[in-house]
């Protein structure tokens, strides 16, 4: 619903970039729901911003895929499909398996990954799946920092937007308990710092498996996902 004064504040880093954490937070969440509409008009009126920089930010979230657009229609928070989902987890894999092969061989676990585990660690004690979410995000995305590729972290951010979008839109860490989830990662985290790099493999690849198929399991008892995209969206 439009409102006409500014409904939600800002942090203090750079505007654009706090605009976009966000709305970034907020799609990720489930606060801004699949098929919703997300205009320039909107963003400006919702946290009182020019409506270029409203722009800048959704082109940003579009280019991330965590809102989509057709020609003409207002961007709005896609609704993947079960292949969409699917290709976008092996995709996951193939990144992610090779960064993990390569931190086990120098027996590297960075202190990025380190820093999401503790978080981890901490969402379970609290019981709160919207901690755990970010620090998943985070843990994953430590793994394929250390592999110190600026081209494959540019790689991994074309589809790391699809990736949290599941993370939240489907609810699947809801699916188990925040403990096995965390015993995924610790896993995966135990074989690197042995230097195992085939073990650090399966254990990731195992991790992406079983959250692929807890998105799966929740978009099917949803009935939240058609099995086409619709070409007509917003």
């Amino acid at each position: 619903m439009a409102v006409t004064t500014s409904q939600y504040k800002l942090g203090t880093s750079s505007l654009g970039e706090a605009l976009f954490e966000a709305l970034r937070t907020r799609i990720i969440n489930g606060d801004i729901e699949p098929g919703e509409k997300v205009t320039e008009l909107r963003v400006a009126q919702e946290y009182g911003v020019a409506r270029p920089t409203a722009k800048s930010c959704l082109e940003r979230l579009t280019s991330l895929g965590l809102l989509r657009r057709v020609a003409h229609k207002s961007a709005v928070v896609p609704r993947l499909t079960k292949a969409e989902i699917e290709d976008l987890y092996f995709s996951r894999s193939v990144f992610e398996s090779t960064a993990v092969a390569f931190l086990a061989e120098k027996q590297l676990v960075t202190d990025e990954v380190v820093r999401a585990q503790e978080a981890m660690r901490l969402a379970e004690q609290h019981g709160e799946f919207t901690e755990l979410v970010q620090a998943d995000i985070r843990f994953h995305w430590g793994l394929v920092h250390g592999f110190g590729s600026e081209r494959l972290s540019r790689m991994y951010e074309m589809i790391s937007g699809e990736i949290h979008l599941t993370m939240g839109q489907y609810r699947a860490h809801r699916r188990t308990s925040i403990s096995n989830v965390t015993s995924e990662h610790q896993a995966v985290i135990d074989a690197i710092a042995s230097g195992d790099a085939a073990t650090a493999r399966l254990e990731l690849e195992r991790h992406i498996r079983l959250a692929k198929e807890r998105v799966i399991a929740q978009l099917h008892q949803d009935g939240s996902a058609p099995d086409q995209v619709d070409a007509d969206a917003g």
